[in-house]
């Protein structure tokens, strides 16, 4: 549930912040600039300290510094915080890197470093002082409001737990009213009926009704729905839809037709899929030119003087919706007829000696890179799958058909978190299919460069599973 100062609470952060950022880049600018006085005298400031705004408001936002920030646990919240000044001084480096040709943009280092370094400071110190604000006189902010439940059940419960058990919500459950009392698990919760549900709350005056009838009772819902408004009583509506899914939910309005969407998915979101496919294409061009430009060659000598065949081993696989594409590797098998079907187990003896060693060290993915740049794939997503195994597994595993809303991946999060290589068991399949939907629920540019040093790491240290 949404905290009923939530908007409140994130402007006051959001302006406290801003007011610091600007307070740092003047303190900044009169110890680098004693004439500049209010940025007044040298206009170059002004631009620098709007640049500086602008990439602070792209940074928050990109790792959602300012949502929930006051239910999110203390620790979440300092992490977030220099995960968020981290990118922002990336940001401004590379805003300054773009912009270094330019002599209307030339910064002073001093008025740079002095700059991020206050503002480093005062924003670690104002997020430790809201924290011990915020603990210390959470309870001041809530306007705690009573509140009845009319249906009981397995919602109502539900409904009754969380409104007991989180007082930071605001509200005081009273009771329940439900026309069967053997539904209520409390006896000593129940209040009566549908019908008396409207007297008692007048009575006693109840602050706010939560309705978990069934659709079928809508004859009932409706009488509530408009005697609350009679009486100045706010009606909340839990919809059974609650059933099918017991996880955070997403509500839309088509008009007024309410739409309920179980799954999160951030790269729905117009902007984050264009920092997605800008970082891929940036990224696989640089491998192109710097590495694989030279690579190539060396490998293709390599690889056809041990053993017969093409250079690059190319195999239908999965990809986004479903959609089959052809995937790139370096060969690093004998050419056999079972590539198609069977997975690459350890001691398998189809592959070859410098197949073993592209494959520990993850260089036969490499051409995976052209697929990539022509957008078949992305350097991070689910791991793309075997035609054959995908119509095996999507038989066995409810959700394996939800990694396929994402672009596959070269890597991915399953391969980061030990579920790469062969997987010989059903279970071992379905751990990777729930890091992949995690990844899709959670995804965010900073947790692609995560998986991509852990991937590089991983590679250097050595895995187990590679093989």
């Amino acid at each position: 549930m949404r905290h009923r100062y939530a908007t409140f609470i994130k402007a006051i952060n959001l302006a406290s912040d801003y007011v610091l950022l600007n307070i740092s880049m003047f303190a900044a600018c009169l110890l680098t600039d004693k004439q500049a006085g209010l940025f007044g005298h040298n206009q170059k400031y002004i631009p620098i300290v709007l640049v500086f705004n602008l990439i602070w408001l792209l940074a928050s936002n990109v790792t959602g510094f300012y949502e929930a920030v006051f239910n999110r646990d203390s620790i979440y919240i300092y992490r977030n915080t220099i995960r968020t000044y981290i990118l922002f001084v990336t940001l401004i480096c590379v805003t300054l890197i773009l912009l270094s040709g330019s002599k209307g943009y030339i910064l002073s280092r001093n008025f740079l470093l002095y700059t991020l370094a206050l503002w480093g400071f005062l924003l670690g110190l104002w997020k430790l002082i809201f924290l011990g604000i915020r603990k210390s006189d959470r309870a001041l902010l809530v306007d705690t409001r009573r509140a009845v439940i009319v249906g009981g059940g397995m919602i109502g419960r539900d409904v009754y737990n969380y409104l007991l058990n989180n007082p930071d919500a605001g509200y005081q459950p009273s009771g329940f009213f439900e026309d069967d009392p053997g539904k209520i698990y409390n006896s000593s919760l129940y209040l009566g009926s549908t019908s008396d549900c409207m007297q008692y709350v007048v009575d006693n005056k109840i602050n706010e009704i939560f309705c978990t009838l069934s659709n079928s009772e809508s004859a009932k819902i409706q009488y509530l729905m408009q005697e609350a408004d009679k009486h100045l009583i706010r009606f909340k509506l839990i919809p059974e839809y609650y059933l099918f899914e017991k996880r955070p939910t997403i509500i839309e309005g088509f008009g007024h037709i309410p739409v309920i969407s179980f799954r999160q998915e951030p790269l729905e979101n117009v902007l984050n899929r264009f920092l997605k496919r800008s970082f891929d294409i940036l990224f696989s061009l640089f491998v192109i030119i710097f590495i694989l430009s030279w690579l190539v060659p060396i490998l293709a000598i390599i690889i056809k003087l041990e053993s017969k065949g093409p250079l690059f081993f190319v195999q239908m696989r999965s990809g986004k919706d479903n959609a089959a594409f052809k995937c790139y590797k370096f060969r690093s098998m004998r050419v056999n007829n079972d590539s198609d079907k069977k997975q690459a187990s350890r001691q398998d003896a189809r592959i070859t000696k410098v197949g073993a060693f592209i494959r520990k060290t993850n260089i036969d993915e490499l051409p995976q890179f052209f697929n990539v740049l022509i957008g078949d794939m992305s350097i991070v997503g689910p791991r793309p799958h075997m035609l054959s195994h995908t119509e095996e597994y999507s038989k066995l595993i409810s959700k394996f058909m939800v990694r396929h809303f994402l672009k596959p991946g070269i890597t991915g999060w399953a391969q980061v978190s030990g579920y790469r290589g062969e997987t010989r068991t059903i279970d071992a399949m379905e751990r990777r299919v729930e890091a992949d939907v995690w990844y899709l629920e959670n995804w965010s540019f900073l947790l692609d460069l995560k998986i991509i040093f852990l991937t590089m790491w991983n590679t250097f240290k050595g895995e187990e599973n590679a093989f």
